[in-house]
């Protein structure tokens, strides 16, 4: 049973940026936008992909609800810890049930907790099919995959909501850094000089 801890860490300057979204939305490749404009202020900025910890610590996990859970609950205890370190943390998980992101909320803090909804059709991400998942389920060789054989709910409250399938990249990762970077001017963590020397405009 997962316990639900509260995070006590609003007076910390750090921030999560929580991407959800289905396979092949464009989660990944928001992050890696968003880090590299966060270098352009010399923030310090880590990145937590789903893949890549389902690698090494959640190698053992599965994709049953129970996992999933789990596999989430792992995820934000480490991007608690970068957070408390005062690092912008973007987080690229699916998180497909409304429960898995409360808890990511609850135990990093919802002061310090940027939801961000990427939008993108099923039938788009399928078309894309980056990493040839969508295939591999058409063929029964992937359980339980988000958006076939297990549900997506979409948030119902995120913070920010982008649209990946009609709008470009570069005009998705100004809409989130546009709000980390009202989220950081609350914490009086970012020099405002260099915000406003490297200000990004939404096309």
């Amino acid at each position: 049973m997962v316990e639900n801890r509260t995070s006590n860490t609003s007076k910390n300057k750090g921030v999560a940026v929580w991407l959800t979204g289905l396979s092949g939305a464009g989660k990944t490749t928001i992050a890696n936008a968003l880090h590299e404009k966060l270098k352009l202020l010399n923030a310090n900025c880590k990145q937590l992909d789903g893949d890549l910890l389902r690698n090494g610590i959640n190698a053992g996990l599965g994709f049953s609800d129970e996992d999933r859970l789990e596999n989430i609950r792992r995820a934000a205890e480490i991007a608690k810890l970068f957070v408390e370190s005062d690092f912008v943390t973007i987080c690229s998980f699916i998180t497909p049930k409304e429960k898995m992101r409360k808890l990511a909320r609850e135990i990093i803090g919802k002061d310090n907790f940027i939801e961000v909804y990427v939008n993108c059709s099923f039938e788009e991400c399928e078309k894309r099919d980056v990493k040839g998942l969508y295939n591999k389920a058409r063929g029964g060789t992937i359980a339980n995959f988000t958006g076939m054989t297990s549900s997506f709910d979409p948030p119902a409250k995120p913070d920010i909501v982008i649209d990946t399938e009609h709008k470009s990249i570069e005009t998705c990762t100004t809409i989130v850094y546009n709000k980390l970077i009202e989220v950081l001017r609350s914490k009086n963590t970012i020099d405002e000089n260099t915000v406003a020397e490297k200000k990004f405009s939404i096309s």
